[in-house]
């Protein structure tokens, strides 16, 4: 393991931004592009959320994340979801010794920082669920017991939009979780044909760490000390609106009644701050700005925005939705009875 930074350094703004460089700079002796995933998926790292990556195999979703746990020198596990896997594989389970009559807990793969969950819709809800207390409560109750998981500890899963058979839908509560939902596109032309060229050569990358488990935990202290968002912050309450105006039932915006049946739980208004207080800080600016909310609403919302069928069959996609909003909600409201 290499040499741990004193986090005493966490302390100066310019060292954080210097390392968040260094973190893309080594993921990017891996990956060709996907500027916008790697970027999102630092960002939950340092906002202590967890990601859903939708994107057609062979994107590079799975190298990235195997990337990054080198690069933070992270403890690393990979789960690959299938119908025949059942909960225990996933939390671990408790042996009893027939001999003794004593029990053992042997702990399962999400005891650790990085846990990729790899084409997360081709397992059951039964299976999906056992991850929802370790998402949510940072614990896994194996038997009679409850044992805490790594202080840095963020789920990174992936599914395939265009398989049908042999998928299940993800459980809403198990959706909400996940702090981004990110859409993974295909290269360039130019980034494809550097892919292709990195990868008939026989050199690897020489990878190295630039961070630690616990470096990124003050680091986080940090960015939520730099730039507080009080309740009574004007960029809060604006994002707050944001996120409520999803929901058909608390606004009296036609639009969306027509094309939204289920909007964003108060979750999301939590985690729209945290991540535009971690992507203004990583932009340069000591306060959030009405384009960070902006940038980030789209990854925080678009799985939380649930459409109508009438929408659906139009072709009205989440992002739409939001967009909208963002045109209609005003940056400053002196009502706040909303």
């Amino acid at each position: 393991m290499a040499k741990r930074i004193q986090t005493k350094k966490f302390e100066d703004a310019k060292y954080i931004k210097e390392k968040y460089i260094s973190i893309k700079k080594e993921i990017q002796k891996v990956i060709v592009g996907q500027d916008e995933m790697i970027e999102a998926i630092i960002i939950a790292l340092f906002s202590d959320g967890h990601i859903l990556l939708e994107g057609y195999p062979g994107l590079g979703k799975t190298i990235t994340i195997k990337t990054l746990s080198r690069a933070i020198d992270a403890k690393f596990q990979r789960i690959q979801f299938t119908p025949d896997l059942i909960p225990s594989d996933i939390t671990g389970f408790e042996l009893c010794d027939p001999e003794t009559r004593k029990s053992a807990v042997q702990k399962g793969p999400v005891f650790t920082n990085l846990l990729l969950a790899d084409e997360i819709n081709r397992a059951p809800a039964k299976v999906q669920s056992a991850l929802l207390e370790s998402m949510q409560e940072k614990q896994v109750t194996i038997g009679r017991e409850s044992f805490e998981l790594e202080e840095l500890f963020v789920v990174l899963a992936t599914q395939n939009p265009i398989e049908i058979s042999g998928t299940y839908l993800l459980p809403e509560a198990e959706v909400d979780r996940f702090m981004f939902k990110i859409r993974v596109a295909y290269p360039t032309y130019e980034e494809e044909r550097e892919i292709a060229e990195r990868q008939i050569g026989d050199e690897e990358p020489d990878l190295k760490a630039v961070l630690h488990p616990d470096e990124i935990i003050a680091l986080r202290h940090f960015i939520a000390k730099k730039i507080p968002l009080h309740k009574e912050s004007e960029i809060l309450k604006y994002s707050t609106r944001i996120v409520r105006a999803t929901r058909p039932d608390s606004n009296g915006e036609g639009y969306i009644s027509e094309m939204v049946m289920y909007g964003a739980s108060p979750r999301a208004s939590i985690y729209l701050a945290k991540a535009a207080r971690v992507y203004a800080f990583l932009s340069g600016s000591d306060i959030v700005l009405p384009e960070h909310i902006h940038t980030m609403a789209y990854p925080v919302l678009r799985h939380r925005v649930i459409l109508t069928h009438e929408a659906e069959s139009q072709g009205i996609d989440p992002d739409d939705v939001i967009s909208k909003i963002l045109e209609k909600v005003p940056i400053l409201e002196t009502d706040t009875s909303n």
